[in-house]
């Protein structure tokens, strides 16, 4: 005769690795934490939500807000774009053309800013060609797809090669744009470290009219690659 006491089903159920029991338990952890909270289980859901914001904000997006007129006419004074932080993570590099807000403490000031890519490590970089465009490795890029209205390439001629591992960026409204040119002089040259780069500009998310999503210029694509054994 099996004297073995048989299992009841509430044994069964709660045995490890039983289908049900791992989601049973989750739940009384989960009504155990709302316990602890004040205003239970909204509040914890509340509490939630917001650090899996924080975590998006931190590894995978950023919103941030246009400071001032030097990306017009596209990115207009307190417009907010949405960085992805991932575009150069996993090997990938900022492409000239591409939107990039980056860290500027040491080379423009302790902020944060948004200019465009215009060479990239190794890249001449010159301005300007007879028709006043500015040419890149001997290439010169139309630009008047996204330059604010009435401005010129640059009022101020310059002639860089971009060390390798830097940006040389520039703001699409010319005219009204600290950037690169203006930092010629200064310890880095005005270039931009890549390891700066917080992330690629990729949309305009407010205000609701102006959502759009911002892509790289096709004016760069025919620009040829930098001289051989220089590299970005």
């Amino acid at each position: 005769m099996d004297t073995e006491a048989q299992p009841t089903e509430r044994d069964r159920s709660s045995r490890p690795g039983t289908p049900g029991a791992e989601g049973r338990s989750r739940s009384a952890l989960v009504a155990r934490i709302a316990e602890w909270v004040p205003g239970g289980r909204i509040t914890l859901a509340i509490l939630t939500g917001l650090t899996f914001l924080l975590l998006l904000s931190t590894l995978v997006v950023q919103p941030f807000q246009i400071p001032s007129g030097s990306m017009e006419q596209g990115l207009r004074i307190g417009d907010r774009v949405l960085v992805n932080k991932l575009a150069y993570r996993f090997g990938g590099r900022p492409l000239r053309g591409d939107v990039v807000v980056f860290d500027g403490t040491g080379y423009f000031g302790d902020a944060d800013y948004i200019k465009r890519v215009v060479g990239v490590g190794g890249d001449h970089v010159v301005c300007c060609d007879r028709k006043r465009r500015i040419e890149v490795n001997g290439r010169p890029v139309d630009e008047t797809a996204f330059l604010y209205p009435g401005d010129s390439a640059s009022s101020v001629p310059f002639d860089v090669v971009v060390p390798p591992g830097r940006l040389f960026v520039l703001g699409d409204h010319r005219s009204d744009s600290s950037d690169s040119r203006d930092h010629l002089g200064s310890p880095g040259g005005g270039m931009i470290p890549v390891d700066d780069v917080i992330g690629r500009a990729d949309w305009i998310m407010w205000p609701y009219r102006h959502w759009t999503h911002l892509t790289r210029p096709s004016a760069y694509a025919r620009v040829p690659a930098p001289a051989e054994g220089v590299h970005g």
